[in-house]
């Protein structure tokens, strides 16, 4: 599908990653950027959702945030998209046991959210 890729008709439909609540009114935050602008540092009489996958988000949820037109972001996917994340995919799902532990090496300090 490489063409596709090289031609810009390749797009992924990013959900959010927190949905906001404070009495009946309603946010989607996309980063944690977007969080904190939304509640603040403290996060005080803020019901967050984190959502960890689509499969958590019911249907009208997911058409609202991902689906709508209006309120969806997209992100073109690039060639160098599709190379690195071939080469990411190699490492952790290869046959070579090395690269994996690399990565592990040099990403476990920076992970935010492990989900155990």
């Amino acid at each position: 599908m490489k063409p596709l890729v090289v031609e810009g008709h390749v797009f992924i439909a990013q959900p959010p990653l927190y949905g906001i609540r404070k009495g009946k009114r309603q946010w989607w935050a996309f980063t944690e950027a977007e969080l904190k602008s939304v509640v603040g540092e403290d996060g005080k009489d803020f019901t967050i959702q984190q959502y960890k996958g689509l499969g958590e988000m019911d249907a009208e949820q997911l058409a609202e945030t991902t689906m709508e037109v209006g309120h969806r972001r997209l992100k073109q996917i690039t060639v160098e998209d599709a190379v690195e994340a071939e080469q990411i995919f190699t490492d952790l799902m290869g046959d070579k046991v090395e690269p994996r532990k690399q990565y592990i090496f040099d990403y476990a300090k920076s992970v935010k959210n492990l989900d155990l």
